[in-house]
């Protein structure tokens, strides 16, 4: 086996269906997740948003696993906040296909043909 095959990917690319505006007006859709830690799921549970409303965990989780959005510098659980409904149920979706699956792939079946095959997740938000 050769080190390309051997080596995990751990960040998956997305494209939100809605992305997120900034301050400037600036629309930000594109960006990158990575593989959760078990720290990455245990830690949220400590803080205190998360104690006082158990589902601010997908924002808190969210904001430690998402690596890059558009230009923001910084993904914190502001930016999380201010995501559009459909692109928090995308990017919840799509954290447990990578986490749970490994990839951002989907085994599908054309309904014409019947032909089965795989397709990539990461841009069914365009």
């Amino acid at each position: 086996m050769n080190d390309m095959a051997a080596q995990l990917i751990t960040e998956f690319p997305f494209v939100l269906p809605q992305g997120l505006q900034d301050p400037e007006g600036n629309l930000h859709r594109e960006g990158t997740m990575r593989l959760a830690t078990a720290f990455d799921e245990i830690a949220p549970l400590k803080d205190p948003r998360v104690r006082a409303n158990p589902g601010y965990l997908i924002i808190i989780l969210l904001s430690r696993v998402i690596t890059r959005l558009g230009a923001i510098e910084f993904i914190n659980p502001k930016a999380i906040e201010n995501l559009y409904a459909a692109d928090l149920a995308y990017l919840q979706d799509f954290y447990q296909r990578i986490n749970s699956q490994g990839h951002s792939r989907l085994h599908v079946a054309c309904p014409h043909c019947a032909g089965e095959f795989e397709v990539e997740t990461a841009v069914l938000g365009e």
